[in-house]
């Protein structure tokens, strides 16, 4: 796997996001189902939360600065190059679609 979209915990360093793609070369998601992976133990293992992202036949592709984090580390919000945009308010366990009809996504941030 290639993971291209990371977002770090703002307090816990052992907390990140990943929204896996295939590789370089092939950047979809894995096996077509959109997933973010957490680490909770710094890397050693990953979950794989797909509460709410489409679970096959995914395109979406998650740029670099297309996930970001909260201040408190529970709210999270993605946006794809296919022009959907997802948020979830507890850390990735369930994401909620606000949006499947912009343009494609190259940013999303918190202020």
């Amino acid at each position: 796997m290639f993971g291209f979209a990371v977002a770090a915990h703002p307090h816990d360093p052992r907390t990140a996001w990943f929204v896996p793609a295939v590789k370089d070369e092939c950047r979809v998601p894995v096996g077509g189902r959109l997933v973010v992976t957490r680490t909770t133990d710094g890397g050693k293992s990953f979950a794989a939360l797909g509460n709410g992202l489409p679970e096959s036949d995914s395109y979406d592709l998650v740029y670099r600065h297309a996930l970001d984090v909260d201040r408190s580390g529970n709210g999270l919000a993605m946006g794809s190059t296919t022009g959907n945009l997802w948020t979830s308010d507890n850390g990735g366990e369930r994401w909620s679609l606000v949006s499947a009809h912009v343009p494609p996504i190259a940013q999303v941030a918190f202020r």
